[in-house]
């Protein structure tokens, strides 16, 4: 039992390939669903949504701290998915959400260029000088938008425990690669990767809870207990910005304790019990 994360350029066949391998595994395969999550969260359309991942995150920008709100959202719904174990996502960022956590086979597939530009002409019917600009161009807002969004290269292969090239292997090859290196003791799920990704879990989930009254608050749980820091509160201090903090994060279910750390306006006890 493991959580397999699959990075991917556009018809490189990598969706293909997380199907494949949920079905053969029994596994869950999510990616969509997640997006679907931050349309209503956001109340944009899922379409608007997917085309501002896939090009900008400009679109974030029309909201009040709508990149922190969106990363906190994308990275809590991915949690609890993560947290029933069996599942690959292939969509974006997996290896980034699910930092740290040691039952996670982080996976990026790649393919030529050339291979892609045969599948984009074949499926648009558009003449191949415009198929290999739309891919490049794609590529690189991908690229772009990792860099701008997570502050991570997605090209950078130190992200991934493997790279796949379709190419030089076929789909049903990287299939059953991924089929079997998941099955290493490496990735199996344990007790102790299952307590790391409940706290990471409900740690996400505190963010997104009191991400509109501190977006840029970093949030930690250990068992339950759960230390909120901050140094950059927003310029206008509501006299009671503590305490909404902390009772909005004690409403979390699995919330034992939470301690307040920070660039306080007033000094009280950074320790509350729940």
């Amino acid at each position: 039992m493991a959580i397999i994360t699959i990075s991917r350029g556009s018809y490189s066949r990598g969706k293909e390939i997380a199907e494949k391998v949920a079905e053969q595994l029994g596994y869950r395969c999510t990616s969509r669903d997640i997006l679907l999550d931050s349309s209503k969260e956001f109340g944009i359309p899922e379409i608007k949504l997917i085309r501002a991942l896939h090009d900008s995150p400009s679109v974030l920008e029309r909201f009040t701290n709508g990149k922190e709100r969106y990363l906190a959202h994308i990275r809590s719904s991915l949690l609890q998915q993560a947290q029933k174990d069996n599942l690959v996502y292939h969509g974006l960022a997996g290896h980034f959400f699910l930092l740290n956590i040691p039952n996670v086979f982080k996976l990026r597939i790649t393919a030529d260029l050339e291979d892609r530009v045969r599948e984009e002409v074949k499926r648009e019917n558009i003449p191949v000088d415009e198929a290999r600009y739309i891919l490049k161009k794609d590529d690189e807002e991908r690229r772009k938008w990792g860099l701008k969004a997570y502050g991570i290269d997605t090209w950078d292969s130190r992200l991934y425990d493997m790279t796949i090239h379709i190419g030089t292997f076929s789909v049903n090859d990287a299939v059953d690669i991924i089929c079997h290196v998941v099955q290493k003791n490496t990735f199996k799920t344990t007790e102790e990767s299952k307590k790391i990704i409940n706290d990471i879990a409900l740690a996400a989930a505190v963010k997104v809870a009191i991400v509109k009254i501190v977006p840029l608050a970093e949030v930690e749980s250990l068992d339950g207990n759960i230390t909120i820091t901050t140094t950059k509160l927003p310029k206008k201090l509501k006299t009671n910005l503590y305490d909404q903090i902390i009772t909005t994060a004690a409403q979390v279910p699995g919330v034992k304790e939470v301690t307040m750390l920070g660039n306080l306006d007033r000094r009280v006890n950074p320790f509350h019990k729940i």
